[in-house]
């Protein structure tokens, strides 16, 4: 059964938006549209550059650099982040959390081990903009899209593990442009995973404190379809900046 469907989802579906909600949510879409087009690889699903020329040099097993890496990736990484936010938005229980998260967490760890260890490589900005599209998709599951549109509520779980895939495989597409040394390649790619694991920690953690207070405000669930509408924005923006690169580089 849903989560939701057992915690009485709250009714926001039911919820419209206020000119004033509407306002607030075009102008956050303009300085997104702002900021995604000064976005630099230091902040795209990726590796900054100076990183990459460490891994470009690293031979041998160098575990705790690439736990530094791993957790530098995700605490840096806004797509993991809008997406993360979208998956606990709702969820009130820890019990409930650590399992969502734990299945976006086996999921990227299934691809971005697979991926580099297998060499499959697809196109970054292809993956980048699916990943944009999860962000979306969860804003929209968010604001009971799918239920009001077709009638159907899809398995939030299904969908939290299969774009985990999506985000791990990201990241093994970009580490695979690296060409990283097969001189400790397993333990590397572990410690990096690691470090990804211990990143998203930290910041669920900063998000679950933020959302905890948010809630006590007693203004959360008017802001929270606003919210939704600027998260479903923002991955859509992403995936069209991905789209855009695609057909032009």
């Amino acid at each position: 059964m849903h989560f939701f469907q057992k915690q009485q989802r709250p009714k926001l579906i039911q919820i419209s938006t206020t000119a004033k909600q509407l306002r607030i949510s075009l102008w956050l879409a303009l300085i997104s549209i702002v900021f995604f087009g000064t976005a630099n690889e230091a902040l795209a699903h990726g590796v900054t550059a100076g990183d990459k020329g460490y891994i470009l040099e690293s031979t041998g097993a160098l575990p705790i650099p690439f736990i530094y890496l791993g957790a530098k990736h995700m605490m840096t990484g806004y797509d993991h982040l809008l997406f993360l936010l979208g998956v606990i938005f709702f969820l009130y229980r820890l019990k409930d959390v650590g399992i969502y998260v734990t299945l976006f967490a086996v999921g990227h760890v299934i691809t971005l081990l697979a991926g580099v260890l297998m060499e499959i490589s697809v196109s970054a900005y292809l993956i980048d903009a699916i990943i944009g599209f999860s962000v979306a998709y969860k804003a929209l599951d968010n604001m009971g899209a799918f239920q009001r549109w077709f009638g159907v509520q899809p398995n939030t779980k299904i969908a939290t593990f299969g774009f985990g895939l999506i985000h791990g495989f990201g990241l093994a597409t970009k580490l695979l442009d690296y060409q990283l040394q097969p001189d400790g390649l397993l333990v590397n790619l572990i410690s990096f995973n690691v470090g990804v694991e211990i990143g998203q920690v930290l910041a669920l953690a900063a998000i679950l404190i933020a959302m905890t207070y948010w809630r006590k405000s007693g203004n959360f669930m008017r802001h929270a379809y606003t919210t939704n509408t600027v998260m479903m924005m923002l991955g859509f923006l992403l995936m069209g900046y991905q789209l855009v690169g695609y057909f032009t580089v």
